[in-house]
């Protein structure tokens, strides 16, 4: 057997290797080395990671370049999400994404600033024709920016196909120095079955990695019985940067034969909402640790491959068995973890019954939990197992469980509110509460009548909360009567404590003005360069309301000339 083992290991990482993607198609979308802050299908809150985060030294307004010559085939500009985006589709099916720019080439920005500015609305998205803003490979299309979810600059880089799923840019020949092995930091053992148990437990174990010379980690012997699956936490780090990214490839083998794969080669944004899933979600609420389950738990990613037994291993009685994991990156350097378990039954192992309350939700059926003057409403195909839920109600506080258990799509949860006043009932929100001190974050709230209400994917603690206070707005770089004959920007800064900033317009002299908001930085910035302000003496007046549609107006008048 010894001899059979190797070759049966290798064949199965080799045999892989062929790539259908052009090599030389695509070009470094900047003129600076490929250095990365993020890596494709790394796992971030509720999503995966739809492409590249390529690094711009921590600086904005570096040129970005065509990667493909194409045509400009969608232009999205979002206060969040990928701030201000640009979409390329090229000749060949293949669609290029440029998200968190600056501002766009001067063609482009004329373009869209026209349309922002018809529409009166920062915000705006436009699918132009193929022969309306034609470009070539290299041409420069945008400049690199921090706009919209982004934590840092940074240029987000994308390459999808013809159906808009997106593929590993690194798949189309882009080069990144990486001579460094991946990082294992956790491992967990879990019983999957009624009568499965680890190391005589019935929960699930975390065992301790020993790292070895050659890089790589052994684990203790565990004694096991039943079915079992084990997860790996799991981050990447690239030659040129400290920070850690996520891996390529994971792979599991059982006494030499494959038996699970985790690719991260492509995807569906459709599945993102089973990344939840894929990861223990009850670690990652309770440690910020994410760890991917290594066997497929009810979970329809297209993401596995090479899955046998659902990844899952049978451990019988009386046997030994080598279990191994290999975690590679792209340029195939690779950690592999080995462990030994023996299968032992044993009889006087304790079995622990679940928690049971109250409420039962059965996943495929809709389930409606109402309390004095709360009800939640949740769908069929929402969770991924029947559970116990805690359920109660403390006046206007709802408890519906804790936050470490998954959801597929959204609930329902609704207030009565006919025992408040009127000018109250204008006033209230739903919010989830968060942390110790229980901070009442807004969760987007609509009103029926005396019915509140809000979808949320997330179970917690929601409580009615009120918001009477209007938001702030305030100058940052001018006063009340100033010449501003040599400014470029008109800045303002907004902010509102409680249900959040819902919208705000600004005017001169009764004309509407683009201002770009950063929800970040919580400033509003008019550019006067889009040559709109053309009088001597302008008036201006910025309305500013919050989610509950309580508004502020600042006024000011400045001149130029």
């Amino acid at each position: 057997m010894r001899f059979i083992l190797v070759p049966l290991l290798f064949l199965s990482i080799f045999s892989k290797a062929q790539n259908p993607y052009p090599q030389d198609y695509f070009r470094n979308p900047l003129d600076i080395p490929i250095v990365l802050a993020g890596t494709f299908a790394e796992l971030r809150s509720n999503h995966f990671h739809g492409g590249l985060d390529i690094k711009t030294q921590q600086r904005v307004g570096l040129k970005v370049h065509a990667s493909a010559s194409g045509f400009v085939s969608r232009i999205k500009i979002s206060h969040y999400g990928y701030g201000k985006a640009l979409y390329i589709t090229h000749p060949n099916g293949y669609t290029s994404v440029y998200g968190h720019l600056q501002h766009f080439n001067p063609e482009i920005e004329a373009y869209i600033k026209k349309l922002q500015y018809k529409k009166e609305s920062y915000e705006v998205e436009v699918f132009p024709q193929a022969g309306e803003l034609p470009v070539n490979q290299g041409d420069i299309i945008a400049y690199s920016g921090n706009t919209g979810g982004s934590g840092g600059p940074h240029l987000h880089f994308e390459i999808r196909d013809k159906e808009e799923h997106p593929i590993n840019p690194m798949l189309f020949g882009f080069d990144i120095k990486d001579t460094s092995k991946p990082i294992i930091s956790d491992l967990y053992a879990y019983p999957l079955g009624d009568s499965s148990y680890v190391n005589n437990s019935t929960v699930k174990q975390k065992l301790r990695l020993i790292p070895i010379k050659s890089g790589d980690y052994v684990v203790e012997n565990i004694e096991a019985y039943g079915d079992i699956g084990f997860a790996v936490g799991t981050t990447d780090r690239q030659d040129l940067a400290a920070n850690k990214n996520g891996v390529y490839n994971i792979q599991t083998f059982i006494n030499g034969n494959e038996n699970f794969e985790l690719n991260f080669k492509s995807f569906g944004f459709d599945e993102t909402k089973y990344i939840n899933r894929l990861i223990d979600y009850e670690v990652y609420k309770t440690k910020r640790q994410r760890v991917q389950k290594l066997f497929v738990d009810n979970n329809p990613l297209s993401l596995f491959d090479s899955v046998i037994n659902n990844g899952v291993i049978k451990i019988k009685d009386s046997t030994y068995s080598v279990y191994k994991i290999r975690v590679s990156d792209f340029k195939k350097n690779d950690t592999w973890v080995t462990l030994t378990i023996k299968g032992e039954k044993n009889n006087s192992v304790k079995f622990t019954s679940p928690k049971t309350t109250p409420y039962y939700i059965y996943a495929n059926q809709t389930t409606n939990l109402k309390e004095g003057r709360v009800s939640v409403d949740m769908y069929p195909d929402t969770f991924y197992d029947d559970f116990y839920i805690d359920f109660h109600v403390d006046n206007d506080t709802l408890k519906l469980d804790k936050d470490t258990i998954p959801l597929k799509k959204s609930i329902k949860i609704s207030y009565d509110v006919s025992n408040y006043s009127d000018e109250d009932k204008n006033k209230l929100y739903i919010a989830e509460l968060l942390g110790y001190k229980n901070f009442p974050a807004y969760s987007s709230t609509k009103r029926n009548g005396n019915n509140l209400y809000t979808f949320t994917k997330t179970l917690g603690t929601y409580a009615l909360t009120m918001d009477d206070e209007k938001p702030s707005v305030k100058p940052i770089n001018f006063k009340d009567g100033q010449w501003l004959s040599n400014f470029r920007y008109l800045k303002l800064k907004i902010d509102d404590d409680l249900s959040g900033i819902s919208n705000y317009r600004a005017t001169v002299n009764g004309k509407w003005i683009l201002m770009e908001y950063d929800y970040k930085t919580k400033t509003l910035i008019h550019d006067f360069n889009d040559g709109v302000v053309t009088d001597t003496k302008n008036n201006l007046k910025v309305i500013v309301t919050d989610n509950v549609g309580n508004s502020s107006t600042f006024e000011s008048v400045f001149y130029r000339k």
